[in-house]
């Protein structure tokens, strides 16, 4: 069988799933709690094998050693301390037996409970010996790297470390966990312990245990400033004491949305802990697909991305690609304002009307059967001058008439052109295929590829996200078939002939990533770019200088605030958002009702004012359906009477 690929070599090139917990998987087979949870390797083997089989199922793609108090000092109170070396033997080969070569193997390394407070030399030593006996044993039976993990104290895990260091040339992940203030207990705060731990050698430094997705997020974010990779596995939340009971709260799809806010900061392994089933392995995991984890396909790893499907692409010639100006009114548009930008220099002047701008603004599609109240709408909008309706699909996970059916209504009703939105969330390669080449039937041209929200945030939480592809992995698809060839390589006799657009966060936490991420999207078939909204004009100055290069047209986001309760929403809950201080200082000063409103729509105007003349566009989002509040923005370019 193929040798597992470099640990370290693919945390570079995309993020990792870590397991969830044994014990809570141990306890619910009836395992007891008055024997340790590691003797389990012995005594329940083949239990130990089918849980990390369901995890690796799950999407593990780290499976951790049932050995983290299997240690000489913790198993001496059970008397099985001269097990230490058999307990740990199998505990590898338990994992190994699942791993097989599609995911690594972890050793697992926890505490032994005599790390507190100043530790003499005396201590140090007799702490050092006791890491030493079982990370021998771990590392001679062959893990691929070493997990020290739930420490307190970092006299301890500084001990742990530096014993594994020096019987270990392989890769070393050193967790913490923290207290509900964040810092360890002795008030080190987690930026401090980051430098520390990576300073004594450790490859990876992170959190674990210690509370839920939230607080575990706030950590890890922070130690991203050590400059080396983190991790983060949470606990499913606090327990909850019922009917003599402890019970773990967090849902996997709440996990999935915090898995995929942590990736998206720049954590490189997420996983579980306490209380954490497969289940939040799976919601891991598809955050992971989702950021583009699969991205690697030499790497393991589950997801189904284009270059796992069996392809002959090299083997076929492509069609050339229809141009831009015959495949929508809204392509041509876009491509000739773009081009007298770039003939006009960097410095442009503003636009004059709507002949020299582009503007798309979002209408949703009805959440019932009727769709005559959302054409209405439409119709106004389209007679403002608005030059494209921007149809998104199950926006906030939130169940709706079908983007495709309610684009086609609106074009056949009101003669205008729709940009539809793709999103990857709820269908499989082969659905999101046959739902791509039906939208091309319907006449529907203008195409926005986006990855998509989990469904935690909808009403359906329990939903499944499937995000067999990202929005890279699905770019790539659609252009394919512009060239009429499909996923598996073969020429279709025809070609589609949709413009493609993506999407991007100027205010993303990691935007060093997400640039990354951009050049991915332009180079795999990305016509346009449509930010998500900003506030704040220097992170726009900064997108418009770091994009020059990539010369792809900027439709700027604009979302007219309602309040101030709004604004506080969009900067602390929506990923990818940010309002600066000062302009939820102007909300909240404005009041609610119309004067906030207002104030929303001052605030959007004097942006598109600001920047008008180095965008080629502008794509509106109206909140609770104001899309009056889009005209208001767009008046002094010309567009006409808010709609009613």
């Amino acid at each position: 069988m193929p040798a597992r690929p470099d640990f370290l070599q693919t945390l570079k090139q995309r993020p990792l799933v870590f397991d969830a917990a044994m014990g809570t998987s141990l306890y619910e087979r009836g395992y007891f709690i008055n024997r340790p949870f590691d003797e389990a390797n012995l005594i329940r083997a083949e239990t130990v094998r089918q849980i990390h089989e369901t995890q690796r199922a799950a999407g593990a793609e780290i499976l951790e050693t049932n050995t983290f108090s299997a240690n000489r000092l913790l198993l001496a109170r059970y008397g099985i301390a001269d097990a230490v070396r058999d307990i740990n033997i199998a505990g590898v080969h338990l994992a190994r037996a699942a791993a097989g070569d599609a995911a690594w193997v972890a050793g697992s390394v926890g505490p032994t409970g005599e790390g507190l407070g100043v530790l003499s030399e005396d201590k140090l030593q007799e702490l050092r010996a006791i890491f030493e006996e079982q990370i021998k044993i771990l590392v001679d039976n062959k893990v691929d790297l070493l997990v020290l993990e739930t420490f307190h104290h970092t006299g301890e895990m500084l001990a742990a470390l530096q014993v594994a260091r020096s019987h270990f040339t392989g890769p070393i992940v050193a967790q913490m966990s923290f207290e509900e203030d964040g810092h360890l207990r002795d008030g080190t705060a987690p930026d401090r312990v980051a430098h520390i731990l990576a300073h004594a050698g450790a490859d990876v430094v992170g959190v674990n245990c210690c509370d839920g997705p939230a607080l575990v997020h706030e950590i890890a974010t922070s130690m991203l400033s050590a400059g080396v990779p983190v991790s983060a596995q949470p606990n499913a939340g606090r327990p909850r004491r019922l009917d003599q009971r402890t019970l773990y709260m967090a849902t996997p799809e709440y996990f999935g949305v915090y898995a995929r806010r942590l990736f998206k900061a720049g954590v490189r392994l997420v996983g579980g802990c306490c209380g954490t089933r497969p289940e939040h392995v799976a919601a891991i995991a598809a955050a992971a697909r989702m950021i583009g984890a699969a991205d690697a396909s030499s790497a393991p790893g589950p997801g189904a991305t284009l270059d796992r499907i069996p392809a002959q692409v090299k083997q076929v010639t492509a069609m050339p690609e229809v141009a831009l100006a015959e495949r929508s009114r809204f392509a041509a548009k876009i491509e000739t304002i773009f081009e007298h930008r770039l003939a006009r220099g960097e410095r442009t002047q503003a636009p004059k009307g709507r002949e020299d701008f582009a503007v798309s603004v979002e209408l949703n599609p009805p959440a019932g059967l009727n769709p005559a109240k959302a054409l209405a709408v439409g119709k106004g909008l389209v007679a403002a001058g608005v030059d494209v309706i921007n149809v998104p699909d199950g926006p906030r996970a939130a169940v709706r008439m079908s983007n495709v059916a309610f684009a086609h209504l609106l074009e056949r009703e009101n003669g205008h052109e729709t940009i539809v939105h793709v999103c990857c969330r709820d269908r499989n390669l082969v659905g999101l295929q046959s739902d791509i080449l039906g939208a091309h039937v319907l006449g529907l041209r203008n195409l926005v590829v986006i990855t998509g929200d989990p469904p935690k945030l909808g009403d359906y939480p329990k939903a499944t996200a499937v995000f067999d592809l990202d929005s890279v992995e699905l770019l790539k698809l659609v252009r394919s078939l512009n060239q009429g060839i499909d996923p598996a390589g073969k020429l279709v006799g025809e070609q589609t002939r949709f413009f493609l657009g993506s999407g991007v966060e100027p205010a993303a936490v990691d935007y060093d990533r997400e640039m990354r991420r951009l050049e991915q999207k332009v180079a795999a078939g990305a016509q346009v770019i449509m930010t998500q909204p900003v506030y704040d004009r220097a992170t726009v100055q900064r997108f418009l200088k770091d994009t020059r290069s990539l010369r792809v047209p900027i439709l700027l986001g604009l979302c007219p605030l309602v309040s101030a309760r709004n604004a506080d929403f969009l900067h602390n809950e929506v990923p990818g958002m940010s309002v600066p201080d000062a302009i939820r200082a102007r909300m909240q000063a404005a009041g609610g009702g119309p004067s906030g409103q207002q104030e929303g729509v001052r605030i959007a105007r004097e942006m598109l004012d600001e920047f008008a003349s180095s965008i080629v566009g502008c794509y509106i989002i109206p909140q609770l359906g104001r899309t009056n509040a889009a005209l208001e923005v767009l008046s002094g370019l010309g567009y006409g009477q808010p709609t009613a």
